[in-house]
């Protein structure tokens, strides 16, 4: 496993994109920072993280050749390999809140941004950003932020659980190559955050509406089954899940 282990950098994902620019790197060649002065999440959030308190890094996936339309197996892979490396640690009452943001209860805990590159119609490459509240115990004006130390009550070593997030994430990623995608898919949607329960969302226009999440769809809509038992698809962009 190639580490390159920074004090601080703008972000993980535009530190690794740069290096990826000028060499050849290994596939799951990780960047790892104690701070990021530009780190950010879906849709553009920014990443607020106290130094060295954290794991902000970003891992290289190389060799996919994943058609466009499948995209959203990465996030699937991704997601699952935290949740595994987090379950392992008895974080109680985990689940993924659609598309990839990892929960403890209502309280958020691990941020991902994936970005691809792509060749044709193919995503060959992919650079995994995970930004995982550690050691940290206060997030200011953060809503529903939480750490590991927070929930569980004591400090965690960070050179330890990088390693097993990686290692998780080699793992899920050989399973996708396999037939076992469909299985993959099925194990996220059964831990998605709020799945077969009464939910309040609000749309782009800003209006408020009620109903169940169900799954995901082969592109990565959210599915949502309305008040009148009509089962509607979202992008990203669409819906918000209200807490």
């Amino acid at each position: 496993m190639n580490i390159i282990k920074l004090d601080a950098t703008d972000s993980t994902n535009a530190h690794l994109k740069r290096l990826l620019s000028e060499d050849t790197w290994a596939d799951f060649t990780v960047v790892t920072a104690k701070e990021q002065h530009s780190g950010k999440g879906q849709m553009g959030a920014k990443w607020k993280s106290d130094s060295g308190k954290n794991l902000t890094f970003s891992v290289l996936r190389q060799g996919l050749a994943l058609s466009v339309n499948d995209y959203f197996v990465l996030n699937i892979c991704v997601s699952l390999a935290v949740y595994n490396t987090l379950r392992a640690h008895q974080v109680p009452d985990l689940s993924v809140k659609w598309p990839n943001d990892i929960l403890s209860g209502n309280s958020k805990i691990c941020g991902i941004l994936i970005e691809n590159i792509l060749s044709g119609n193919l995503i060959n490459t992919a650079i995994i950003g995970i930004g995982l509240n550690v050691n940290q115990t206060f997030f200011g004006e953060l809503e529903n932020a939480s750490s590991l130390k927070l929930i569980l009550g004591r400090n965690f070593d960070l050179n330890e659980l990088l390693h097993e997030i990686v290692r998780n994430l080699e793992v899920i990623f050989l399973e996708s190559n396999t037939d076992n995608r469909e299985n993959l898919w099925k194990n996220y949607e059964q831990v998605l955050f709020r799945r077969d329960k009464p939910s309040t969302f609000e749309n782009k226009e800003n209006e408020l509406f009620m109903g169940f999440i169900r799954g995901v769809s082969p592109t990565g809509r959210l599915q949502i089954t309305l008040e009148d038992n009509v089962l509607k698809e979202f992008d990203i962009k669409e819906v918000k899940l209200l807490y």
